[in-house]
This record gives C-alpha cells, structure tokens and sequence, in this order.
C-alpha cells in the first residue's frame, strides 16, 4: 500500500484501464469500499493475544499522558506497529493509510467500519523515541522472560547462539563507527537465539565495531541472570564464533556453570600442536590422490593471557592447494574432537539463518533514527514482530510444506489474503477468496491459535 498525498488519493477513485479480453474493455479503481489486501493479520492477532506481547511490553513504559484525553491506548499504538511490521511495513509512515485498514482495526480491537482509526505515524514516532534506558532494559526482559514462558516447563539443557551482524546505517546516528572490515559506517546489534526452536532470546543495539571482552561477559551476564530466574537448574551452554572466544568470556562461564564452544583464531602455536595430525591427513590425501580429505584432532592449549588450559579441536581439511585447519575451544569435556565441530559447533550456522530472518525479511536493519534508545526500541519491535510469525509457523502441522516456510514465504501465502470485511449490527464477517490455496491450512492456524476457554 503506498503512501500518496490527498490528491493523490482522489486520483486513485479513478478509473484506469488493462488490455482488452474477448474484445470486453476491461477497467479498475481503487475504490471498492472496506476490502484489505491483508487479511491473515487476523492469524497475527490470535498469535498476539496468546502472547499478551503488546500488554507486557507496554507495562513496562511509563504513560505520563492525561487519561481523560487518551485516544490510544498504548498497547494498542504498539500492536498496530507490530502488525505492520510482520505484515511488511516497517516504516512507521505506512500507517497513515493502515490506519484506517479494516482487518487492521479488527486485528487490534476495533470495529471496522463504526470503530476509531488505528493511530497515525507521528503518534508510533513520539513512543518509539519515549522509552528511557531503564525503560529499554525493562522490554528487553519481558522479551527474555517471553522467551523462558515459551517452554512449557524448565528445560534440561539449552544451546544459546550469540552474534552479531553488520546494520549499515546512512547518516550520523549516535553509536554509528567506521568499520574497516565491513568498510561502511554501521551499527553491530548483537544477536541471541534459541536455534533449536528458532526463537529469539535478545537483540542489543551496540557500536559498529567489534565487542571486547569485557562487553561480552556483561551481556552474558545480565541474560543469564534473568533467565536463571526462570530456569535454576537448567544447563546453558553458549556457542559463538572466533571473536567471541576472549578470556573474560571463558572465564566468566566457568565460574557460573556455563558451558561453551566457541571458533577460536588460529596462530603458529596452534598449528604446531596438531603438525602430526595434520601431516598425516595431507600425506594420505596425497598417496590416495584425492581432490580433498577431512580429519580432526585436538589438544590442550593455554594463551598468556588465559588463566588455564582449554581443550582445543581443530578439523583439519587437506586439498590440492593446500592445509586448511579450522579451530573451536570448549568447556564440554566429552565426545570427539569431529562432533565437537562438525555437530555441535557447526549448528551455529542456523543462527545466521535466523537473524536474516530478522534483518532481511522483517527489515530489523531500518534502524534510521539518530537515537540509539529509539534505534532500540525498533528492534524491540521488530523482534515483536519476529515471535508472532514464528508462532503462527509453528501452528502449521509438521508434515506441512510450510512448516518450515521461510518469514516471507509465510507472508505471501498466509498474510497477504485479499478481504472483504463486512459490519453489521451483530456481528462481523471477513469474505475470503474462494480460491485462496491455503483456506484449509488458515482455518487450521486460527482454530489452533484460538484462546482456550470463553
């Protein structure tokens, strides 16, 4: 839906034409009433209030405004952001039209056609830039504790995948750094998930170049303190690439019971610890004349600045051009040195997958305004956005083509539904195509996502 200006709109009741069919001229204009071209935002409705997700985020900001005076409530300004955003809206200015979208209005509480239009963008803006840092704080454990309530009990053991990925940013937002790596100016959000579930545990707004330590562990620490609140006795282990392999980190997660495996930069020393293995990989690969060969070793090794010895497993690749040998340092004791790295460290290659699903397919990357507070609060919002499609997903049945569907994939088949919305005086009814391919599957999502009980 584009964004037009009043005149605009008025030309849009204009009729245009299409080529002729069997010799009938064939015409159109926007005009035909109180139709949305958006009609599965109903499924992220039933996704939102099993959730509670714009409620619990909106206790925790403070509401100054005269409650006599209020039009829109601010779990409601939230929801109807998060509703865009899933939908693919992710400007706040798209809800200038949005606003008075009848599934829209339905999806967040209103009557289509007697109920008050959804809230403008200079009212999203204003919120989007109100929230403190105590506030930002404050949202981002409702989105830990969201993710800790998404089990149904405790968990014996999680695996949390952190990363960061570059946000190119085009201005001078505060927090914005040259980074020479990337070459551009941007921002570095760290990102947290559960990869086993494809659900997001935090996203932090940070500078555009790489963490120390000594951030690492602070975050570290602050995420395990509140999901420990949560879960005691369950064992964590954080997984990680090379640069998240710093002393302090380590250190950190041995003396909390934390588990770890992290990529590990290679240097002389390294390579001289697994010479012997590597020569035999390289001489084999040579005498059988292969165009590669894979093996795996591991030792013990200690730099200077840690304050023990680690084991190290290194997978060792042999080729025509030569030795490749990758490294990985961890707590975890048991198993090869090839599952080690091939099933345990490998599987934060997910993780990747999963924060393009937040940043390419919710647009999570639109972070344009010059405060990094707001900056953060839009990828609150946009996270908000994430866990409603994941949650509709994951009420598709598993032997479902769409099961494991892609955010965008989703959007097109179960979002983007033409409608038609009709209000009467006792009821309100949605009239969707009769040739729509996933009618099964959307009655299927709303039955599922129904509340239980009244």
């Amino acid at each position: 839906m584009e964004r037009a200006t009043p005149a605009a709109t008025d030309d849009n009741l204009l009729p245009f034409a299409f080529s002729a069919v069997e010799r009938k001229k064939v015409t159109a204009a926007f005009d035909g009433g109180r139709l949305s071209s958006d009609g599965g935002v109903m499924l992220l409705s039933q996704a939102e209030r099993r959730l509670g997700l714009a409620e619990r985020l909106a206790a925790v900001i403070p509401d100054e405004r005269d409650a006599s005076r209020v039009i829109h409530r601010l779990p409601d300004i939230l929801r109807a952001r998060i509703f865009a955003i899933a939908c693919g809206y992710e400007d706040a200015d798209d809800l200038d039209r949005l606003r008075s979208d009848p599934t829209f209005k339905l999806a967040c509480g209103r009557l289509p056609d007697t109920g008050t239009d959804l809230c403008s963008q200079p009212t999203v803006s204003r919120w989007e830039n109100a929230p403190s840092l105590r506030d930002l704080i404050r949202l981002m454990r409702v989105m830990v504790d969201l993710y800790c309530a998404s089990y149904p009990v405790p968990p014996a053991a999680v695996t949390l995948d952190i990363d960061d990925t570059v946000d190119v940013v085009h201005g001078h937002q505060q927090l914005s750094f040259f980074n020479a790596h990337y070459d551009e100016r941007c921002f570095l959000p760290i990102h947290v998930y559960d990869t086993a579930t494809a659900r997001p545990v935090a996203v932090l707004l940070r500078p555009g170049k790489t963490p120390s330590g000594k951030e690492v562990r602070g975050h570290l620490r602050r995420l395990v303190q509140r999901i420990r609140k949560h879960w005691p006795q369950t064992h964590i282990t954080i997984r990680g690439d090379g640069h998240y392999s710093r002393p302090e980190v380590m250190a950190w997660c041995e003396e909390n019971g934390i588990g770890f495996i992290f990529g590990l930069p290679g240097n002389t020393i390294l390579d001289r610890l697994v010479d012997e293995a590597a020569d035999d990989i390289r001489t084999r690969r040579a005498l059988e004349q292969k165009s590669a060969l894979r093996g795996f070793a591991e030792t013990r090794y200690q730099a200077k600045s840690w304050n023990k010895e680690r084991r190290v497993c290194a997978r060792i690749e042999a080729t025509t051009k030569g030795l490749d040998i990758r490294f990985v340092i961890t707590s975890i004791h048991t198993g090869s040195a090839e599952h080690v790295y091939e099933t345990l460290y490998c599987a934060r290659g997910q993780a990747e997958n999963l924060i393009k699903l937040h940043k390419a397919q919710l647009a999570s990357d639109r972070t344009s305004c010059r405060s990094p507070l707001a900056n953060q609060m839009r990828l609150i919002l946009h996270t908000a956005a994430y866990w409603l499609i994941l949650t509709m997903r994951d009420a598709i049945p598993a032997t479902h083509a769409l099961a494991t569907a892609e955010f965008t994939t989703i959007r097109l088949r179960l979002l983007k539904l033409g409608t038609r919305v009709i209000e009467t005086a006792s009821r309100v009814r949605l009239a969707f195509a009769a040739a729509c391919p996933e009618a099964a599957l959307f009655r299927h999502i709303a039955a599922a996502l129904m509340p239980a009980g009244p």
